[in-house]
């Protein structure tokens, strides 16, 4: 009985010792992969901290539903409207307004 669990817990360790080496090695590539990241990432300009308050995120707000709806009326034109022409100008329209009806929409009083 007692080389039977011998023989058990040597092929316990033998899976132990092979589960390790696997560890080791992801462990390996994630600290080389890590490695070249940090390598690259140092050699870019560090971006700005994005806002987080109340009022930063209102714009944001703001300023996506200002963007749905001139993507819809976007859409909307390119459905209807089967001249290039038209759909340029569509566009051109939207991005000449945009300022306006945010002003118009989001006015703060």
């Amino acid at each position: 009985m007692s080389k039977e669990r011998a023989r058990r817990r040597a092929e316990r360790e033998r899976q132990a010792a092979v589960l390790a080496a696997a560890r080791a090695a992801e462990a390996e590539r994630q600290e080389r992969r890590d490695a070249r990241r940090r390598a690259l990432t140092s050699r870019l300009p560090k971006l700005p901290k994005r806002p987080t308050g109340a009022l930063a995120q209102r714009r944001r707000r703001q300023n996506g539903a200002l963007l749905a709806g001139l993507l819809a009326f976007n859409l909307l034109a390119w459905v209807f409207f089967g001249e290039w022409e038209i759909r340029l100008a569509a566009f051109v329209v939207s991005v000449l307004a945009a300022p306006v009806f945010h002003t118009m929409l989001f006015r703060r009083t």
